[in-house]
């Protein structure tokens, strides 16, 4: 088990049961919706361990489907989710997976989107409303949502690293905690800042042709 601080254990200001199973979730699904872009027609949720066992009764069911409408974990609307969806014509359906070597409060989100294409997160509620994204398109990474972050996926290349991370510097920027992850000759970087970028800091290092993905995301509060 890792180390936790005492806002984790207590939990956060939120509307549910279950920090891990209402405000996580939410928030999960919040981070989805921001790294793969709205547009999409259809949420399907895979749920692992007790996520899958107790989504039900604990609102996590909820909590997912106002997490990929835009919602907060504070945001009361949150157990209306079902009618928020239907007003927004979004399908989504649940279905109970065993998705492996995961935390047991862990979900895969799939959006699909109109031209049959679909995007897929993985993310893990740890406690106290806290989350760990650990897949964006079956590719493995770790970020927290706990700072504002960069992503970037890339064939493995040298240099990559340092020139991120001289343009933050260059600017003024620090950077709270970097990580990679290799899938065959695929990289995926993330990067933790202590601050919010401006517009042209995350324009610059976003559109660098060499990155085949690239978001950068503000957490969800």
């Amino acid at each position: 088990m890792g180390d936790y601080g005492i806002f984790e254990v207590i939990g956060p200001i939120m509307v549910g049961p279950s920090s891990s199973h209402t405000a996580g979730a939410c928030r999960i699904g919040n981070v989805a919706r921001k790294i793969c872009g709205e547009g999409f027609i259809k949420a399907e949720f895979y749920l692992h361990g007790s996520f899958g066992s107790t989504y039900r009764g604990h609102g996590t069911d909820r909590a997912l489907v106002a997490g990929v409408l835009g919602f907060s974990p504070k945001d009361p609307n949150l157990v209306h989710a079902f009618s928020f969806a239907k007003k927004e014509k979004l399908l989504y359906e649940f279905y109970e997976k065993d998705l492996g070597d995961v935390h047991p409060n862990t979900v895969k989100i799939v959006l699909k989107y109109p031209d049959n294409s679909q995007k897929e997160v993985m993310g893990s509620s740890i406690g106290g409303g806290n989350i760990h994204i650990i897949e964006i398109e079956g590719r493995s990474l770790l970020f927290k949502n706990q700072f504002p972050t960069i992503v970037l996926q890339y064939e493995e290349q040298k240099g990559i690293i340092a020139e991120v991370s001289k343009t933050l510097s260059e600017e003024g920027y620090n950077i709270e905690g970097i990580n990679t992850a290799k899938k065959g000759n695929f990289v995926t970087l993330t990067l933790e800042i202590t601050q919010s970028l401006n517009k042209d800091i995350v324009n610059k290092i976003l559109n660098n042709p060499k990155f085949h993905f690239a978001k950068y995301l503000e957490p969800t509060k």
